[in-house]
């Protein structure tokens, strides 16, 4: 939710910019590298095992 929060900010922030003629200043900031999706899993979260019903063998 966080990286939709800033990518919208980023685009209203440009937009301005746009609207006062710093077009390079608005492109620039729609270049800016967004940062990718990170993995929300713990690496030290529980096995995939851990996490089944008691009695399962799978």
């Amino acid at each position: 939710m966080k990286g939709i929060v800033k990518k919208l900010e980023n685009m209203f922030v440009a937009a301005t910019f746009a609207e006062a003629g710093e077009f390079d200043t608005a492109r620039e900031i729609m270049r800016q590298k967004r940062p990718q999706n990170v993995d929300r899993i713990s690496p030290a979260g529980r096995a995939g095992k851990d996490l089944r019903a008691p009695g399962v063998g799978r």
